[in-house]
């Protein structure tokens, strides 16, 4: 069996890793194709380096540009390797622009598609990952679901039956295996000099956020609030910091740092206080280490982690709604429920995918 898996997007990095220690465990041919969506020293290679990703055997070097153009140029060049490779199954993760356009190509050479995380649901189609993911679930041969509410979401959309397979979330997969590493190998708190369980660490990129200045302003404004009463470290997104900059926002006493590597962002997950923040991976990873956490959206796929009290969800509205709710949500527990699987997410989708080409 051969695989071609498409990555593009840091979260699919370690998504991508789990699988591919699977698929090199029981030799499985994977050929990686990173589209080069977000290329960065610290947001591509050192989470080769550290999760133990393979060098990708394509690099297409796509870079950013509109939704469109972006698209269209993955869509052409992953089409080219497709023809060369001639695979069973092409495999995406998730729902940027490198997941539709890897589907894409691929349905329309009549190649078998996996996508892994299907079924999510915004219920927002103005998000341009809303519109990725319902069309590469509608075109996927296999749809590997994290939780129960995805399932129901295909289920109504009249996806059903043995293309959809309830698998758990491989980015618990990764975390179960990481976790232990990064407090024995990260001197991230050192270096930033921040105490365990002392600070709130926050991350900020969604266009939603980043793209209206009313939203990013709250934001800001509402962390400079928060770091008055405990510090903020936040990792910076080359996109924000070009924006705020642009607008000229002022970060104060925020303890803002560039974008770091995967065991240091362990680590600061699994040591503060409070996340706030706008990532639907890093809502995950908060609640997979115990910390509460704050989503900056209007609405999130993952609303398991709403009702069992993990999450708050807070719009970001003004500065004060922000502060609020941050300062609401510190200290509080969730339910000590089992919401991602069993952390064998990918040596399950890997099986069916073997007994589906057998």
């Amino acid at each position: 069996m051969k695989i071609i898996t498409v990555i593009g997007a840091r979260p699919q990095f370690i998504k991508a890793s789990a699988f591919s220690k699977s698929a090199k465990v029981s030799g499985i041919s994977e050929i990686l194709v990173h589209t080069g969506q977000h290329y960065d020293k610290n947001m591509s290679d050192i989470f080769f380096d550290e999760l133990g990703i393979p060098t990708p055997q394509y690099h297409l070097g796509i870079g950013s540009g509109s939704h469109g153009a972006q698209t269209g140029e993955m869509l052409a060049k992953i089409e080219e390797v497709i023809l060369k490779e001639q695979p069973d199954w092409l495999l995406v993760y998730g729902d940027t622009n490198s997941t539709l356009a890897g589907a894409l190509a691929a349905s329309k050479l009549h190649i078998k598609v996996a996508h892994v995380e299907a079924g999510l649901r915004s219920f927002n189609k103005r998000m341009p990952e809303e519109i990725n993911r319902i069309l590469t679930d509608h075109v996927s041969t296999a749809l590997f679901v994290p939780t129960e509410s995805a399932v129901r979401h295909l289920r109504a959309e009249g996806i059903q039956g043995n293309a959809v397979h309830l698998v758990g979330d491989v980015m618990f997969d990764v975390s179960r295996i990481m976790a232990d590493r990064a407090r024995s190998v990260s001197t991230i708190l050192e270096t930033l000099g921040v105490q365990e369980s002392e600070f709130v660490l926050s991350t900020i990129h969604r266009a939603e956020n980043t793209d209206v200045p009313s939203r990013l302003s709250a934001i800001v404004g509402g962390l400079r609030e928060v770091a008055q009463e405990i510090p903020v470290v936040l990792p910076l997104h080359p996109r924000t910091r070009k924006i705020a900059g642009e607008m000229g926002l002022d970060f104060g006493n925020i303890q803002v740092i560039e974008p770091i590597g995967y065991l240091d962002m362990i680590r600061l997950e699994q040591s503060a206080a409070l996340i706030a923040t706008d990532s639907g991976g890093v809502q995950k990873e908060a609640y997979f280490y115990g910390i509460p956490c704050v989503t900056l959206r209007d609405e999130t796929e993952w609303t398991e982690l709403i009702e069992s009290g993990w999450n708050a969800l807070t719009p970001p509205d003004s500065a004060e709604a922000v502060k609020n709710s941050i300062m609401r949500q510190m200290n509080t527990v969730g339910k000590p429920e089992s919401l991602y699987g069993d952390g064998h997410a990918a040596d399950k989708i890997l099986k069916l995918m073997q007994e589906w080409t057998q």
